[in-house]
């Protein structure tokens, strides 16, 4: 049996439907059970629970060998960074407690000790990788670039920005590279990590098969759909530092100050040979990607 958390999100969907497409056993940690429903028609097994309930993680592990752990937070309060970091910490104990056999990781690009203090999430980022690497059970962690989908992430915003808008803003100079990848393809390789022996102890850079700046992705979104003569516009970067400071007044707000720190001090790109080598899995082209979100 294979506990999933966090397979309620974005990406936990597309890695439970890969684990099921392979026959594998799937319970999912849930915190309201109506929000799995799609996951039980496809097979998987419902456990309420909760990340921030140590008893609930260790009910839901029982019968267990494997664990794919995906809960995080980009925004948030430095509390509920560290409850994050704390119900990672808890559910290793948990499966070592359960004698876990293997622990596939969602970390991100860019994560490590040069990077750590960049941001909250990078900090709990790489504290959850430590506590994985330091519990004795044959890991997996991987590491992806952007997810591009139809239902979720950030190409949903690209699309109706650059489809309404008079003119496509780019971040600064728009010289920031990117290598954006496909989520149903993150879903196939946690699946072929959680169910094979011979890739344990590794850490693997996960993006698609092209690499772009982000001038570059907004001129192919814009061919894909069409537009030609709207401008981009490059927004100057402490302009949209003054914006994400008004909107992480909002709940969910599409740009924080940390999220700009992170596009801008480093590149979101991978080095993916070893990941498809080792795993022999495809990657969906960037335009396939753009067309796939777009109906086309």
């Amino acid at each position: 049996m294979i506990l999933v958390t966090g397979a309620t999100g974005f990406i936990g969907p597309k890695i439970v439907h890969a684990l099921r497409a392979r026959d594998l056993p799937v319970r999912a940690l849930v915190r309201d059970r109506r929000k799995g429903r799609q996951l039980e028609a496809w097979g998987a097994e419902l456990a309420e629970g909760d990340m921030r309930r140590p008893d609930s993680l260790r009910a839901a592990m029982a019968g267990c060998d494997s664990v794919v752990h995906l809960v995080s937070i980009r925004t948030g309060r430095p509390r509920d960074f560290e409850a994050i970091g704390q119900g990672a910490r808890d559910l290793v104990a948990a499966a070592q407690a359960a004698g876990v056999g293997r622990f596939v990781h969602m970390s991100a690009s860019g994560v490590g000790e040069a990077t750590k203090d960049l941001t909250p999430y990078y900090r709990t980022k790489w504290e959850m990788e430590q506590a994985v690497t330091g519990s004795g059970i044959p890991f997996v962690i991987f590491r992806p670039t952007f997810a591009f989908g139809r239902d979720g992430g950030v190409l949903p915003t690209f699309l109706r920005q650059t489809r309404w808008l008079p003119a496509t803003p780019v971040v600064g100079s728009g010289e920031g590279r990117v290598q954006p990848i496909w989520v149903e393809d993150i879903g196939a390789f946690f699946a072929e990590a959680a169910r094979r022996d011979d890739v344990s102890g590794r850490a693997f850079e996960l993006g698609g098969p092209d690499e772009v700046s982000f001038t570059e992705l907004f001129e192919r979104i814009r061919r894909i759909l069409g537009i030609r003569r709207r401008p981009l516009l490059h927004v100057p970067i402490p302009v949209v530092r003054a914006q994400a400071a008004l909107l992480e007044l909002l709940p969910n707000p599409l740009i924080t100050r940390d999220d700009l720190k992170m596009l801008t001090a480093l590149d979101h790109v991978a080095d993916v040979g070893p990941a498809v080598e080792t795993f022999g899995l495809s990657l969906v082209p960037l335009d396939e990607q753009i067309r796939r979100a777009v109906g086309r």
